[in-house]
């Protein structure tokens, strides 16, 4: 080594020995700073966060005719597929006015949930050079993934208005309000359980296609293409009953039917849906809370185990 390459690494090590230590592990604190503290280093983060999510799009829809059209390609088969198999041979649209409407309904608000959570599982892997390279909140890429997933959301709820203004049933109602704790009931529960999962899915990557199976248990486990009222004139145990109604997602689903589908009051639905409502957001923003400190605590092993 030269005596100026020599300097050089010399200047370089006194230079790194200046900079300051970041902990990349969960920090040992406590109360409301162990929260606030993450919180504040994202938000500092945010202009980095907004390139990810345009990255994600971009790199999903790269070299396509079609581009973002394609981000309803598959809800609109779902529709097609669920609406004549489901709803004519096999009858389900018996008892369920508008049923195309409702069953777009749910399938909107549950592929938020899933392209939320599917993505989160599989954000931090999907960025491992990053990962590898530079420090940044490791929680950026799973929130990334919510963001992706609420563009596509707002293109699938845009064609679900125009749907209803063109067949006569636009929601013209209070009840509208429902889908704003529906959407933040799906943000919440995805994030939160995402925010875990990605974590587990570092250290074990059967973890991402063990999602891929649960979304589909819990696709059929929520009344999507059929009623809340099919199910509670069929399951005769009370407590079997409720476990099933709350359930996020089965409430999520119904409160979306409920604002877009203006004929939820022809069938029978859950009492006190409001406030099963609320009381699942407050458990979704415990279990959040849970999962971002679980996050924090391994994602210090992250760049190794990649």
């Amino acid at each position: 080594m030269s005596e100026s390459e020599g300097g050089v690494s010399a200047e370089r090590f006194a230079r790194l020995a200046e900079a300051p230590l970041t902990v990349v592990g969960a920090p040992a604190m406590s109360g409301a700073r162990s929260f606030v503290t993450p919180v504040r280093d994202l938000f500092g983060h945010r202009e980095l966060l907004g390139l990810l999510v345009r990255r994600d799009l971009k790199a999903k829809y790269k070299d396509s005719a079609l581009g973002f059209l394609w981000s309803l390609a598959r809800p609109l088969m779902q529709l097609a597929i669920y609406y004549i198999v489901l709803g004519q041979f096999l009858q389900a649209a018996r008892g369920i006015p508008d049923f195309a409407i409702y069953i777009f309904t749910g399938l909107t608000i549950m592929g938020l949930f899933s392209e939320t959570l599917v993505g989160a599982t599989g954000a931090v892997i999907a960025n491992a050079a990053l990962v590898k390279k530079v420090y940044v909140p490791r929680e950026l890429f799973p929130l990334a993934s919510v963001g992706s997933a609420l563009f596509n959301f707002s293109i699938q709820l845009g064609i679900l208005v125009v749907a209803t203004v063109v067949s006569g049933s636009f929601p013209w109602h209070a009840e509208l309000l429902y889908a704003i704790p529906s959407v933040l009931i799906v943000l919440i529960y995805a994030l939160g359980f995402g925010l875990f999962l990605a974590a587990a899915n570092v250290y074990l990557r059967d973890v991402q296609y063990l999602v891929e199976v649960a979304m589909m248990v819990l696709f059929w486990a929520s009344p999507v293409v059929y009623s809340w009222q099919m199910v509670s004139e069929r399951v005769t145990n009370s407590l079997v009953l409720e476990l099933y109604t709350n359930n996020p997602l089965t409430l999520a689903v119904i409160g979306f039917q409920r604002a877009f589908w203006i004929e939820s009051d022809s069938v029978a639905q859950p009492a006190d849906l409001l406030l099963r409502m609320t009381i699942a957001i407050g458990v979704g923003l415990v279990i959040l809370i849970g999962s971002h400190r679980i996050f924090l605590r391994l994602q210090g092993d992250f760049a190794q185990e990649l």
